[in-house]
Parts: structure tokens; C-alpha cells; sequence
């Protein structure tokens, strides 16, 4: 039998025993709490670029359903659903000239699940309303998508088959162009041509695209610079293509010159389209965004889909989209001031 003494030092070993085991698991806990705060604080871009996204991403596309921007937005939004296994979700909110969808956008969190595809009109409505936004501080720029170019198209009773000929035309007498509504970058690219070639050509602007066409077939009006939608009535002959307004010539009209290389130096006006998202989104997260955006727009299936609306694939860093965006802020603002354009 042990005595009460044995007994008491045998009770006293183990308690010390118990006590060192319960500091040495508290400190263990503290270290691992700390470690776990830090990692909340400031977690690892590794980890976190890993696990983005672990949700749905929310597109939202300023215009309504079928325009150009909508058509670029949800063949995207289809590609990164699968390089990315989460969806991509296409989100309607037209309206204010594509302001409503852009501040739904920016007040979001910038956490990578609420996007935005938007188009040059990003960077006119700057220079034609005031913003509730910086259009270039306020948000982050993704990727460049794609650009395409218009085609200055005048009807057959315009005397002028290139551009030198249209100059002294619209010199010599009045001509009337249509677009597609006053501020639009139709309406802008045109008046920087009458800036840049000191012509004096009249507006006409309609209720869109397709009513401006129809009015030039009709012989109403006697020019548009209009989308390549219009090609198959050039090579009907019922239009003549005069120039494009790209800095090299399109792959589908290589015999129509652009404007800067028929006389008018610098000159360019082009629309594209690109994916932003709200300020203060992690490099990271932009980066692998990015990166899957450039993978899907290199693949040749998708490059034959951006084609057949002659959209070139820009393959271009977030760097560069940004220099994109405050080129056309700053260049249409201009243009909009020299022109005394206003909208209502």
C-alpha cells in the first residue's frame, strides 16, 4: 500500500505533469491564433489567387440585349465559365448611355465577382456628362477584349471614290451624314474628321444605325461612317467604300485605304470593347482574370466568332488598357469641346 505522504507526491508529479501539458497546449493555441490573425490581416496572394473565384461572377453589361457590347460580353462570359469553374453571369442593366450598369459596378465591392464590359462609349460619355465617377480613377482596368474600325461610306451621287476626292467634294459643296444619334462615337469619329480635314459636313442624327442606312440607300443623306456591317451593300455596289478609319486596313477590305494613309495624317477612331472593374481590386485577382481573358481570346474558335463582326483580338496587359482608356478620354473630350457638341 502507498502511504498518504507516497500518495501526495505521486498527486503533486502528476498535477505539475497536467499543469505543464495545459501551458505548453495554451501557448501552442496563442501561437496558432496569432498565426491565423496574420493570415486574415494579410493573406498570402498565392492562397488567395488559388482560391479565386469560389463563386459566381456577376457581368454586367450596360446596354440592352443583342447590341454589340451584350454579343462580346456573353460569348466571354461563356469561355470563362469554363476556364474559371464558376459561373459567369451575364447582367442586363442599360440605360443613362450605359451610366446606371457603370455606377451598379462601382459601387460594388472590388473583390473580383461584380465586372463590367464596356466600349469606347466608356470614355465619350466623359467628355459629354457629368459623372457621378472618375471614369479613369475610379476603376480598374482588365483586359482589352477586341477593336474594330468603321467604313466612310457614301452613296453612288457622291462624286468621290477615295478620300482626297470626298475632301474637295465636301469643300465645294454641302454634304449631309447621318449617325446614329448625337454624342455617339459614329457622331464623334465623324467630327474629327471635319476637325482634322477641314471640312464642314452636316449632322444628321437618327434613332440608330439601321434607319441612318437606310436613309443613305435611299440617297437621302450622302454619307455615314459606319459600322462593316455595311460591306455586302458595298460589294453590291448599292454604297462605295471610301476609306476605314483603323490605322491599318481591314483584312475584309484590303483595297480601301485608311484615313491617315490617304492624306489625313493621325487620324483613327475605333471601337472596342474591354472589362473593368471597381477600384481597389487585388493584382492578383485582376491578374488571373487577365490571364484566362487572353487564353479564351487567343483560341482560334473564339478569334473565327470575334471575326465575323471583323473584331480584332487586342492580346494586351491591364497596363495598356488603362493607356487606352485616358488616350479616348482625353481625345474625345477634345473633339467635343472644338465641335460644340452637347446631348439632351
Amino acid at each position: 500500500m502507498v502511504n498518504a505522504e507516497g500518495q501526495f507526491s505521486e498527486n503533486v508529479s502528476r498535477f505539475q505533469a497536467y499543469a505543464r501539458r495545459r501551458l505548453l497546449l495554451s501557448r501552442l493555441s496563442l501561437a496558432a491564433l496569432a498565426l491565423g490573425m496574420l493570415s486574415c490581416a494579410a493573406p498570402t496572394p498565392a492562397a488567395t489567387a488559388a482560391e479565386y473565384p469560389i463563386k459566381p461572377i456577376r457581368l454586367i453589361v450596360p446596354f440592352a440585349p443583342g447590341g454589340g457590347t451584350d454579343i462580346v460580353a456573353r460569348l466571354l462570359a461563356q469561355k470563362l465559365t469554363e476556364a474559371l469553374a464558376q459561373p459567369v453571369v451575364v447582367d442586363n442593366r442599360p440605360g443613362a448611355a450605359g451610366n446606371i450598369g457603370v455606377g451598379i459596378t462601382l459601387s460594388a465591392a472590388p473583390d473580383g465577382y461584380t465586372l463590367i464590359m464596356v466600349s469606347t462609349s466608356y470614355a465619350t460619355n466623359a467628355a459629354l456628362y457629368k459623372l457621378a465617377y472618375d471614369p479613369i480613377r475610379d476603376v480598374t482596368p482588365i483586359a482589352l477584349i477586341g477593336e474594330t474600325g468603321f467604313l466612310v461610306s457614301a452613296h453612288p451621287n457622291v462624286p468621290a471614290k477615295n478620300i482626297k476626292e470626298l475632301i474637295a467634294v465636301a469643300k465645294a459643296k454641302p454634304l449631309h451624314y447621318g449617325s446614329s444619334g448625337s454624342g455617339g462615337i459614329i457622331h464623334l469619329a465623324t467630327e474629327l474628321f471635319n476637325i482634322m480635314a477641314g471640312t464642314n459636313m452636316t449632322h444628321v442624327p437618327y434613332k440608330g444605325s439601321g434607319a441612318a442606312l437606310n436613309d443613305l440607300l435611299g440617297g437621302h443623306i450622302q454619307l455615314i461612317f459606319s459600322s462593316t456591317s455595311v460591306i455586302p451593300h458595298v460589294r453590291s455596289q448599292r454604297l462605295r467604300g471610301i476609306a476605314v478609319t483603323t490605322s491599318k486596313r481591314l483584312p475584309a477590305l484590303p483595297e480601301v485605304e485608311t484615313i491617315a494613309e490617304a492624306g489625313v495624317a493621325g487620324y483613327e477612331a475605333v471601337l472596342w470593347y474591354g472589362l473593368l472593374g471597381p477600384k481597389g481590386m487585388q493584382k492578383h485577382v485582376v491578374s488571373r482574370l487577365n490571364t484566362e481573358i487572353r487564353a479564351v481570346t487567343r483560341s482560334t474558335a473564339v478569334k473565327e466568332q470575334l471575326a465575323v463582326a471583323l473584331l480584332d483580338v487586342v492580346d494586351a496587359d491591364p497596363e495598356f488598357f488603362d493607356t487606352v482608356i485616358k488616350r479616348d478620354v482625353s481625345k474625345w473630350a477634345k473633339v467635343v469641346k472644338t465641335a460644340g457638341i452637347r446631348v439632351e
